[in-house]
């Protein structure tokens, strides 16, 4: 695809996310006006705001904004799927930026109900969905010029990443991601997930397709799907699976990712974040596929 023809289709997905976003702001907003008080909700979208230089705006976040380090000093009003009204509210924000999923249902209904602009930042798992996604949170902030500066920039480092991470791949490695496994069943990633886009994205394969999302697989499934390597997030010491405990399950054992003690772990934002990051999470995720 030429340049001309990318841009015109990353415009296309701009135009529709900005249509979701705007869709979902209270009816009187001031959507022309430059908030400066925000609580930002999601961690790719506070990473965007950061990147564009207006993290002094933000007033809170929530427990998956976790990147830059810096953005730990802000009050915590909860998990995204899991806020409180009450949390939100208490930081008099002038605007609630907020990815995609952020909930419960019934308590976006309530902040809406209390006149705070209220915007959602539509999650597509690619690179027309990344830059659709910077320029949403720019137009939202007032700030379209260094958006689109942002966005060329992050568009031409990523597509540089995905065609290094495609480049002399004989035969592409069959990658399980494991979100959990947790009464020792396997909760795995199928299509339409941002793992199944990243482990593409990065030259790999998914060796779970015949479902979408995420869900529990047999052990039978799972030999089945034959991956060379198992994918997790690396989530820290009270919540990961010790490798050898890992690779003796049932389900696991079978498979040639066992066999070779092939296991990647990588932080989640980064890794799922699908932000301006994300150029680095597929040469990170390239590089511990094929090391050689």
């Amino acid at each position: 695809m030429n340049m001309s023809s990318r841009w015109m289709h990353v415009l296309y997905a701009a135009i529709c996310c900005a249509g979701a976003v705007w869709a979902s702001m209270p009816l009187g907003a001031e959507t022309g006006s430059s908030p400066q008080k925000i609580v930002s909700v999601g961690g790719s979208v506070t990473e965007v705001v950061y990147a564009l230089g207006e993290e002094h705006r933000l007033v809170a976040r929530d427990t998956t904004s976790t990147y830059p380090p810096e953005v730990s000093s802000l009050p915590d009003v909860g998990y995204m799927r899991r806020l409180s009204p009450e949390g939100v509210l208490s930081v008099a924000p002038e605007l609630i930026l907020a990815e995609e999923g952020a909930g419960p249902p019934e308590v976006i209904d309530i902040l809406k109900e209390a006149q705070v602009p209220f915007i959602e930042v539509p999650e597509p798992y690619s690179r027309e969905g990344i830059i659709a996604k910077i320029q949403a949170v720019g137009d939202a902030l007032g700030v379209a010029d260094k958006a689109r500066s942002l966005a060329e920039d992050v568009d031409a480092k990523l597509a540089a990443a995905e065609q290094n991470a495609k480049d002399d791949i004989r035969s592409p490695k069959r990658v399980l991601f494991v979100l959990s496994t947790e009464g020792g069943r396997v909760m795995a990633s199928g299509t339409e997930t941002g793992a199944d886009a990243i482990i593409q994205m990065s030259g790999g394969v998914n060796a779970a397709t015949g479902f979408e999302g995420y869900k529990l697989m047999s052990d039978e499934a799972i030999t089945v799907a034959a991956p060379d390597v198992i994918l997790m997030m690396d989530r820290g010491a009270n919540h990961d699976v010790a490798e050898d405990e890992l690779f003796a399950m049932p389900a696991v054992s079978t498979t040639p990712a066992a066999a070779e003690k092939a296991l990647v772990r990588m932080n989640g934002l980064l890794l799922l974040g699908f932000g301006p990051r994300t150029a680095e999470a597929v040469t990170a995720l390239n590089q511990a596929l094929y090391p050689d």
